[in-house]
C-alpha cells in the first residue's frame, strides 16, 4: 500500500474541533502520546542544558569525596 504525506495548515481551533470529533479512546491515545512528546521534548533540553566536556570523573570523584567528609565532620560533632 504506498502511503502520501499532505502538508496542509491548520489553525489550533481547527484541530481542537477535529479532536472533539474522536471517540474518547482516541481522544486518550492522543493524549498519551502528546505526553510523551512533551516529556521527551522536556527531557531533551534539560540534557543539552548540562552537557558539558568540562566535566570529568576525575572531578567528580573528587566532588562527591570533599561532599562526604563534610557530612563525615558534622555527622561526627553531633
Amino acid at each position: 500500500m504506498k502511503t502520501s504525506a499532505y502538508n496542509i495548515s491548520l489553525t489550533f481551533r481547527q484541530i481542537f474541533d477535529l479532536v472533539r470529533q474522536l471517540p474518547s479512546s482516541e481522544k486518550i491515545k492522543l493524549t498519551k502520546e502528546l505526553e510523551k512528546y512533551i516529556i521527551e521534548t522536556k527531557l531533551t533540553s534539560l540534557l543539552n542544558a548540562f552537557k558539558t566536556d568540562d566535566l570529568s570523573l576525575d572531578i567528580i570523584d573528587r566532588e562527591v569525596e570533599t561532599v562526604r567528609q563534610e557530612l563525615y565532620g558534622r555527622a561526627k560533632k553531633n
